[in-house]
């Protein structure tokens, strides 16, 4: 699929670009586009070098919390939750920790332990499987769950933001916190109503209503503060909430006599590794966003959009974020492009910039995840997995631009 995609990208662009020439008489759209393309190779090569910091430096601070047991401890208090929410694990299935293992690794922004944890997870479920080659009500819950995107820590967009000269990276934290758990909670909600899930256990509803009154609770203090303050407090939040994870893995690794500093440039050599091997990815997809805009497809597009919800009485600020929006369910370095390319057209602090980081953060690639996590154990009736893990990112996308509305007017 991203490869029909990315080859569909410079299809178009082409296209475009004849018609710009030949029917709207534009001799200088080949030059831009191919302007475009050396232009967003040179940003590719700039957005590596904070790349390489950036994931030296959290990848660091995550193996000192990997080695002092807190993904572990989170794993535990997790665990009973998802007993309840997969009845057909017995308990004391290695399916249970594994999962938990992975959520915990996602929510602190764990990625590359979260992935192949999450692969020994569904290999576990798949043995407990009747049907081989159909999805069971477990696996669709594992996998909805993991293609809604909660993440409590949203690292690698304070980065991008950082990287385009954001005055404060973090100003997105609460948006994003919040439009990630409407995503997660409908995705839930939408498994629950086909499988028949019993929410109303009482360890479910606990977590359910503890999640729900933090949320509530968050939303009734924000309620009466203007779109500034609101920027201001969620910033202060973003800040104060990176800086306190870290002396937290810090402090907890001290005590339990982790080596801090051994551990940290372990896991900081990690950063580097990973850092290296997105660059080419990254140049592929950042030229052919950078074309399909040169060509004036992509603004072709965005303008159709914008009559219909103009058309509707509705505000069409959000519509220049969609990119990303259309993109994230099929590819993650597509939709990164988009939100990379979005900051650079507009602005990293623009409202379209703000909206489409806000969505970055708090959807995932839904079709990248369904074919890594059912196609690594031989799944390929995936039923209603597709319909459930949609609706989630629907939710986050909605949530996403009426949170930024809210937050940034």
């Amino acid at each position: 699929m991203l490869n029909r995609l990315w080859l569909a990208f410079f299809v178009i662009a082409a296209a475009a670009g004849l018609h710009r020439w030949l029917v709207l008489g534009d001799t200088a759209v080949f030059a831009g586009m191919v302007a475009s393309l050396f232009a967003m190779a040179k940003l590719s090569v700039e957005l590596m070098i904070l790349l390489f910091g950036t994931l030296t430096l959290w990848l660091g601070f995550l193996q000192i919390a990997e080695r002092a047991g807190l993904v572990e401890r989170l794993a535990v208090w997790l665990g009973p939750l998802f007993a309840r929410l997969m009845p057909e694990i017995p308990r004391g299935h290695p399916a249970i920790g594994l999962i938990t293992l992975n959520f915990a690794a996602n929510g602190i922004g764990l990625d590359n332990a979260a992935t192949p944890i999450g692969l020994r997870a569904m290999r576990e479920l798949q043995t407990l499987n009747p049907r081989p080659d159909t999805a069971s009500n477990a696996q669709i819950l594992f996998l909805v769950l993991n293609a809604s995107s909660l993440t409590i820590l949203p690292v690698t967009i304070f980065m991008y933001r950082a990287q385009q000269g954001a005055a404060d990276p973090t100003l997105i934290f609460l948006p994003i916190l919040l439009a990630t758990s409407a995503s997660t909670l409908a995705g839930l909600f939408a498994v629950a109503v086909a499988q028949r899930l019993r929410l109303w256990d009482p360890v479910v509803l606990l977590w359910l209503l503890g999640t729900g009154l933090i949320l509530g609770g968050l939303m009734a203090l924000l309620a009466g503060l203007s779109a500034t303050a609101l920027a201001s407090v969620s910033s202060l939040a973003g800040n104060l909430f990176l800086f306190g994870i870290i002396m937290l893995f810090l402090v907890v690794g001290a005590i339990r006599k982790v080596p801090v500093y051994d551990a940290f440039v372990d896991g900081a050599k990690q950063g580097f590794g990973i850092a290296r091997d997105l660059l080419p990815y990254l140049v592929a997809m950042l030229c052919a966003i950078g074309v399909l805009r040169a060509s004036g497809a992509l603004d072709l597009l965005l303008e159709q959009i914008r009559w219909l919800v103009t058309w509707l009485g509705v505000d069409s600020r959000f519509v220049d974020a969609l990119p990303t929006a259309l993109t994230k369910p099929f590819s993650g370095s597509a939709a990164r492009a988009m939100l990379i390319e979005t900051m650079q057209h507009f602005g990293v602090d623009s409202f379209p910039a703000l909206v489409a980081a806000t969505i970055q953060g708090s959807t995932e690639t839904t079709f990248y995840v369904l074919a890594v996590y059912f196609g690594a154990v031989g799944i390929q009736r995936s039923r209603h997995a597709v319909s459930c893990a949609l609706l989630a990112d629907l939710a986050g996308i909605i949530a996403a631009i009426a949170v930024c509305y809210w937050f940034f007017g």
